[in-house]
């Protein structure tokens, strides 16, 4: 089989600061390449391939070093060997950028990363590609997928999460759902997402995450946190749909974990 290669960002354990597996310690593998351009994006880096990554030496140390793109996947797994602490780690988090971009390299990659660290396999995506996903669902535990809201992104793929939802149903695949609100969230929007959420499956689990700022709140209402009447009206909207609608802000950025 010919090798692979894939263009990274970075490597680093750190503590998840969203979503279903918030709290836990995972190693985070960061693939480079983006199809969107969300108004919010804190990692605007990751949307365009970089020239060289930057890999963690000791986990949590935050000891880099720059390594020249693209990665072979025996480089990668080589990497990925020396973060896998015994006892440290609960999952390995593929994330970006846009993980799926490189979905031909997981397809080999993923078998053989869990083969050498027994290591669950989480994907972190925007949830637009089902296309793409279905090449890699063998290989997945859990999957993290934003649905973009239009007054808070400024991307529209409705029928893109419609379909990604229903292959991880079909699939029997564990899915929770990821929505950024600001300021500037429309309701309507809200009750379209969970209705959407709803027809798939109703056991799925959604994270309402309010913009969290790094320092001094944003002037722009695309950035800034909406109030807290407005997370408990949005909540409550959504808890019409599904049982299951959880608040969560980054905590990452609160305990310095980026």
């Amino acid at each position: 089989m010919t090798a692979l290669t894939a263009n990274l960002i970075e490597i680093f354990s750190a503590i998840q600061g969203e979503g279903l597996n918030v709290g836990t310690r995972q190693i985070f593998v960061r693939f480079g390449g983006c199809d969107l351009r969300c108004h919010y994006c804190d990692s605007q880096h990751t949307w365009q391939k970089q020239q060289t990554c930057e890999i963690e030496q000791t986990p949590g140390e935050r000891d880099f070093v720059t390594h020249d793109n693209p990665i072979e996947s025996s480089q990668l797994l080589s990497w990925i060997d020396r973060q896998n602490r015994p006892y440290l780690h609960d999952s390995i988090s593929i994330t970006g950028g846009e993980p799926l971009l490189h979905a031909a390299f997981l397809a080999q990659f993923l078998p053989q990363v869990k083969a050498l660290t027994h290591l669950p396999i989480y994907l972190e995506t925007g949830g637009h590609r089902p296309g793409q996903l279905v090449q890699i669902l063998p290989y997945l535990d859990a999957i993290g997928m934003d649905i973009k809201l239009p007054s808070v992104s400024g991307e529209t793929h409705w029928e893109q999460h419609r379909e990604f939802l229903q292959v991880c149903r079909d699939a029997d695949v564990d899915v929770f759902v990821k929505i950024i609100i600001s300021q500037t969230t429309d309701p309507a929007e809200l009750h379209q997402a969970a209705q959407l959420v709803a027809d798939v499956s109703d056991r799925t689990i959604i994270f309402l995450q309010p913009m969290t700022a790094l320092a001094q709140p944003h002037t722009n209402p695309h950035l800034s946190a909406p109030t807290p009447s407005q997370v408990l009206a949005w909540q409550a909207l959504m808890k019409e749909y599904l049982p299951q609608v959880r608040v969560i802000p980054q905590t990452h950025k609160m305990i310095g974990q980026l």
